[in-house]
């Protein structure tokens, strides 16, 4: 987050919710119940670890990664994120 709001010049945080919570915050924005499981339950998968395992499928098809901090002020010059 810190260099997306660098990048941007605009204030921007992440605050830590728990699946509990998160689950209520889509169900109060009408998000239906099925999209909410489908969420909550990736959601968890990371949290626990489980999506941790790297593959160079990405980089074949992407290329080599990038540095996030350089591609934040990349994309913010181009007006990425001006919403």
């Amino acid at each position: 987050m810190a260099d997306t709001a660098r990048a941007t010049g605009r204030d921007i945080r992440c605050t830590p919710l728990s699946a509990e919570t998160y689950a209520a915050e889509q169900r109060a924005y009408g998000v239906p119940e099925e999209r909410v499981r489908l969420t909550t339950g990736r959601d968890a998968g990371v949290r626990s670890g489980a999506l941790s395992s790297l593959t160079g499928d990405v980089e074949k098809v992407l290329g080599p990664p990038r540095d996030f901090t350089d591609y934040a002020r990349t994309a913010a010059a181009q007006g990425a994120r001006t919403v």
